[in-house]
């Protein structure tokens, strides 16, 4: 897989388009109101994950340290 956040932004916009859906009724609202929800959980790791890969390169620079832990990269 080779999404960047970039497509992850896409992705809450469409979302946010088809919530917008003023057509979406009764059972397919709900359908689309816990995709979201789905999307919205996923995309905070996203972030969070994002985050503490900045933290810690971050953290390597302040401390003259040249690596880091190999999962982080």
């Amino acid at each position: 897989m080779k999404n960047k956040l970039i497509d992850l932004n896409n992705h809450l916009f469409a979302q946010l388009e088809r919530l917008n859906d003023e057509t979406l009724k009764g059972e397919d609202l709900e359908q689309e109101i816990e995709r979201s929800k789905a999307i919205t959980g996923v995309s905070k790791e996203v972030v969070a994950n994002g985050r503490l890969v900045l933290d810690a390169e971050k953290h390597k620079r302040e401390h003259g340290l040249t690596n880091g832990p190999k999962f982080l990269e």
